[in-house]
């Protein structure tokens, strides 16, 4: 099958992608929708139509959020949540309260490269939040995407998937000196593979599911990071082409409303285009181990049994 590309590359606005699509009666869930490229990814949604439920850890902060996008857009179908996708009961009371048809299910939100933090469960923080909170989340509102007839669902990931393969044996690092970009890493490959297997299993009931990588950008994403690189990492930071939150949330929007790729499913896009295989050595493209199917199945079967 030939790579898929669009017109739009790595400058390309969220709402540049969406000029001129309607999603007028597609409704819409961002996680993390009140900071970073989530806000911006809810604009371009708002701004096209859709009604979109922001989900935040901070209902006040979310509904400040919500309100001015409200503003800018003119679309008053703008709503908050709340969602902390570290603790499975706030996953199942989001999914149980939600109503009709999911027309859109956008992973945005995440930590990176945090200190060793564990759940009540004793999960690594990262693992439990970008892949663990988010997969029950989708299982939790697979009911309501199958009824939506097309539904989509966006795993946002990131280069760093590059850092690490799952590493089943340890998962959690229990047995393991604990490192930071390694677990944000893995965390990062399950969302792709997570894309890949839901892809299979869900393709029946019309649901497609893909992964991307937004771009570097500035947010409080990187608030762990600052002052603790080292002098390789900082190097990259001080020297990366930086994107502003308009052009990070493009590639989502695109996976999320464009025509252009309807029908699309179970791939890894950065820059509003379906990734090439990484070269060992660069920091692009996407890693063979994140598209794996075996990976995959067995992610999917081991993430079912923990939530």
């Amino acid at each position: 099958m030939s790579r898929i590309t669009t017109p739009f590359g790595y400058t390309s606005t969220a709402a540049e992608v969406l000029a001129g699509v309607d999603l007028s009666g597609r409704r819409a869930v961002v996680t993390g929708g009140a900071s970073g490229i989530g806000v911006e990814t809810v604009r371009a949604l708002a701004g096209a139509g859709a009604e979109v439920t922001l989900t935040a850890r901070d209902q006040v902060v979310g509904e400040r959020v919500a309100a001015g996008i409200i503003d800018s857009t003119g679309n008053n179908h703008v709503y908050v949540a709340p969602l902390e996708l570290a603790d499975r009961a706030s996953v199942r009371a989001f999914a149980a309260n939600w109503t009709g048809p999911l027309h859109i299910l956008i992973n945005n939100a995440g930590v990176m490269a945090e200190p060793l933090n564990r759940t009540t469960e004793g999960w690594e923080h990262q693992f439990a939040t970008n892949h663990l909170g988010h997969f029950g989340l989708a299982l939790g509102l697979y009911d309501a995407l199958a009824a939506a007839g097309g539904a989509r669902i966006v795993s946002v990931s990131s280069s760093a998937h590059l850092f690490s393969d799952i590493q089943f044996d340890d998962i959690h690092f229990e047995n393991r000196p604990y490192d930071e970009w390694s677990a944000y890493g893995q965390s990062k490959t399950a969302n792709v593979l997570f894309a890949v297997e839901a892809a299979k299993r869900w393709a029946s009931a019309g649901i497609t599911a893909n992964a991307l990588m937004p771009g570097g950008i500035r947010t409080a994403l990187q608030r762990h990071v600052e002052g603790n690189l080292t002098p390789e990492l900082q190097k990259t930071f001080d020297s990366f082409a930086w994107k502003t939150t308009e052009q990070g949330a493009a590639t989502s929007v695109l996976l999320a409303g464009s025509p252009l790729v309807d029908g699309v499913t179970g791939l890894y896009f950065e820059d509003n285009n379906e990734a090439l295989p990484n070269v060992p050595g660069e920091n692009t493209g996407v890693a063979p181990y994140a598209l794996d199917p075996e990976s995959a199945t067995r992610l999917w079967d081991l993430s079912e049994r923990l939530v």
